[in-house]
């Protein structure tokens, strides 16, 4: 009797494979663990087949959802962000523009998506002079925005 049973993964699980992979894997492991958590399923041609089929409709949704994600992506291409802040003659800030401030300043022109701070790319953190910047927004499915952040002085 082996002490192996295959099993095809409904789960991605970092130490063993992705959704739909057919793996070897011990009988405890899968009786004990994969199988009554619904991570897996055993290998037959049935499960296989339905497996396949989850797989397709979820990469079909996957390629839609990338593609709301690239609309994102164009709609912030086009943003400008203008900070004023107060500044010296050499034009080194008085402060500094953080990505708090980036934030608030996306928010005031209107932008539909919530953005997380931790998901801005700050060129320099945090920026301490004035110029023009380009400061990078991360998105979902492997997808990076960029927006053009301008810092000038307060008049």
């Amino acid at each position: 009797m082996s002490s192996t049973v295959e099993v095809v993964l409904k789960e991605s699980l970092e130490h063993l494979g992705s959704i739909g992979d057919v793996v070897r894997v011990r009988r405890g492991y899968a009786r004990n663990y994969l199988l009554p958590r619904g991570l897996a399923v055993v290998a037959s041609r049935g499960n296989m087949r339905q497996i396949e089929h989850e797989k397709a409709i979820q990469a079909q949704r996957v390629a839609k959802l990338r593609t709301d994600q690239e609309a994102i992506v164009a709609e912030l291409a086009e943003i400008t962000v203008m900070v004023a802040k107060e500044a010296g003659e050499d034009g080194k800030l008085f402060g500094s523009v953080t990505s708090s401030e980036v934030l608030e300043h996306l928010k005031a022109k209107g932008l539909q998506i919530e953005i997380d701070k931790k998901k801005l790319v700050m060129p320099d953190q945090p920026i301490k002079e004035v110029g023009s910047y380009e400061v990078g927004v991360k998105l979902p499915y492997g997808l990076t925005a960029t927006i053009k952040l301008e810092v000038k002085t307060r008049a």
